[in-house]
């Protein structure tokens, strides 16, 4: 039988290894202890497929590389030795407890690479280690609650509100249309009349456009308010990027803003908090004051970060087990609400500092982008295909297994991207094109192929040149036109553009072309293609990439065959991005097993998070 070298090899030849995997494993061990190499390998591509962490329990011949390639993985663990894992890690000297500077580190039966199990750990600790806050005298508190949402018996909002005035981290999680940014809005303006209007306030969002919209939202909401002018100037007037607001310091992992030089600051409120990763949120909480207070807002069920972690989805998991008894009654005097607690000593303490939104302002009984989100987010396939028989007016679907199908795909592309290229032609200006451009757009589960984003975007291309939409040269001079989107694929902070920052190439004033971005503040930047961090065209982009953002119209276009990377938190992901519409090209089996399939995310801060509870 080959070696363990060689197997891990052939591992990588089938894509079930990366070539750093193989580094990493050779790095940390020799071929005389194939078990620990097997193991390095295995717990550095976890980390590569966005896991925290590889918990030993579910580390067995059977589940190696998922089930994939059963044959090899039976060989790889013979070759391994069939390993005790845990006498055989404990005896190595490349695992550690995490005290002393380790490759690997070994904590409850769940072995992590030294990083991840810092950065889990300093997420778990600022968790549970809150600093108290100042208390606000209850009964002002509940009569401010009370002027700005009012007094009803199930107000989630209201409750949310009250959660985050009262704890110094607090997690709001709502879907689609749920109010986030309306109950921020209040809650901002409750604590700004409670604190006499001397807070320092930031808000910030993963991407330029998360933040842009959080900008435009919660603008919108603030006029809504019944405060006075002055009140409302003592708002943030704009978000920013987390990349921005710790300063990313270019070419570097480094931060400008870290645990030495932390932000200027007293309250934080992060937007889209599912797409932070586990790295990020560690650097974010590293650069927070000691007492500044922390509102994380986001939907639990969308996918998670493209990096490790899952962090608001293993955050609000802590929810299932309700308010303890007397946080219950403290959210219940303040709000008027009736909220039941629930009594369990070894529940996470986190609980408390969570509330999960439950009514949605923006789809009701007619819509069916939300009922069709629901069916997907219960993992209810029959439900799907009676929402799409109720033949609700703003949803469709579309069957994609011939070439006559795909044409129509193509077609409704050509349709959709029809309406900013009109006003490009026309001579409008960059911000009205820009925002034309939100109006419609295809997403894909894939990178590659004839479903994915390069091809799509390569057909797409044709096809509006085919309809004179667009002039492209021949050759490499025709990947730059006028009209073309592009999605930024890297920071660049010295530029000021970010990943998932989409621009259009237009022509300037003096005629030269330029690519024009829209930034968080309103304001239009534009810039030389030349000069450009790496980026795609984004005629057509994944859902990963999406997120943070809506479209009017949003067209979902699935491959032919089942893949692993389709799970329902992609279809719900996808579908929460339309406001109005959603058009769906999907084989009917392929979307179905989409749907039953959950994206699981191996990390212990869940179960960090509930060990704290049971040392108190």
């Amino acid at each position: 039988m080959p070696g363990i070298v060689a197997l891990l090899q052939q591992a990588g030849e089938q894509r079930l290894l990366r070539a750093l995997d193989i580094q990493f494993a050779r790095m940390v061990a020799s071929e005389e202890q194939p078990g620990l190499m097997l193991a390095a390998a295995c717990v550095s591509a976890e980390a590569g497929e966005g896991h925290v962490c590889l918990p030993l329990a579910q580390f067995t011949g059977q589940t190696l590389f998922d089930g994939r390639q059963p044959g090899l993985a039976h060989q790889l663990w013979l070759a391994a030795g069939e390993p005790d894992w845990l006498s055989l890690l404990a005896a190595s000297e490349a695992v550690g407890d995490g005290t002393t500077a380790t490759p690997l580190v070994l904590h409850q039966q769940r072995l992590y690479l030294h990083r991840m199990w810092q950065y889990e750990g300093k997420v778990a600790q600022f968790i549970v280690q809150q600093a108290p806050q100042a208390e606000f005298d209850p009964q002002r508190l509940r009569d401010e609650l009370d002027r700005q949402f009012g007094q009803q018996p199930d107000d989630w909002q209201k409750i949310a509100a009250a959660v985050a005035i009262t704890r110094q981290i607090a997690v709001i999680s709502g879907g689609p249309g749920t109010g986030k940014t309306t109950t921020v809005a209040k809650l901002l303006a409750t604590l700004l009349a409670l604190s006499n209007g001397s807070l320092r306030i930031r808000l910030a969002a993963p991407t330029g456009k998360a933040a842009a919209r959080l900008t435009e939202s919660l603008g919108k909401a603030l006029q809504r308010l019944e405060i006075s002018d002055e009140e409302k100037q003592r708002f943030p007037a704009e978000a920013t990027t987390l990349h921005r607001l710790l300063g990313a310091v270019p070419g570097s992992q480094r931060m400008r803003y870290h645990a030495g030089n932390p932000l200027h600051l007293d309250l934080l409120v992060v937007d889209e908090a599912s797409m932070v990763d586990l790295p990020m949120m560690a650097n974010l909480i590293a650069a927070l004051p000691a007492q500044a207070r922390v509102i994380f807002l986001g939907d639990r069920d969308q996918l998670a970060s493209v990096e490790a972690g899952a962090v608001l989805g293993d955050i609000c998991r802590c929810a299932e087990a309700g308010y303890s008894v007397p946080r219950a009654e403290q959210l219940s005097r303040l709000t008027g609400c009736i909220i039941e607690g629930q009594d369990d000593p070894l529940a996470p303490p986190v609980r408390d500092s969570i509330c999960l939104l439950r009514k949605s302002y923006r789809f009701d009984l007619s819509s069916g982008i939300g009922q069709l989100a629901l069916a997907v987010n219960g993992g209810d396939t029959r439900q799907v295909d009676k929402v799409f028989a109720a033949g609700f007016g703003d949803i469709d679907r579309f069957p994609l297994a011939s070439r006559e199908e795909y044409q129509h795909l193509l077609d409704a592309c050509v349709e959709g991207y029809r309406g900013y290229l009109g006003r490009l032609a026309s001579g409008e200006e960059p911000a009205k094109v820009l925002e034309a451009f939100g109006h419609f757009q295809l997403l894909c589960a894939l990178r590659a192929g004839p479903f994915g984003v390069a091809g799509l975007n390569e057909r797409i291309e044709a096809a509006l040149q085919k309809a004179r939409l667009i002039r492209r040269a021949a050759g490499p001079a025709g990947k730059w036109y006028v009209g073309r989107p592009v999605m930024i694929a890297r920071n660049d902070g010295a530029l000021g553009l970010f990943n998932g920052d989409i621009g259009i190439a237009m022509q300037d004033q003096e005629g030269s072309l330029k690519v024009f971005f829209p930034l968080p503040d309103g304001s239009i930047k534009a810039v030389q293609p030349s000069r450009l961090p790496p980026h795609d065209t984004a005629f057509a982009m994944t859902v990963h990439k999406s997120q943070g953002s809506e479209f009017v119209h949003t067209l979902l276009v699935l491959p032919n065959q089942f893949t692993p990377v389709l799970t329902r938190e992609l279809v719900y992901t996808a579908i929460t991005r339309a406001k109005q519409r959603l058009t769906l090209y999907a084989d009917a089996h392929v979307l179905n097993s989409a749907v039953k399939m959950r994206t699981l995310r191996r990390s212990g801060l869940v179960e960090r998070l509930t060990e704290s509870a049971g040392r108190r």
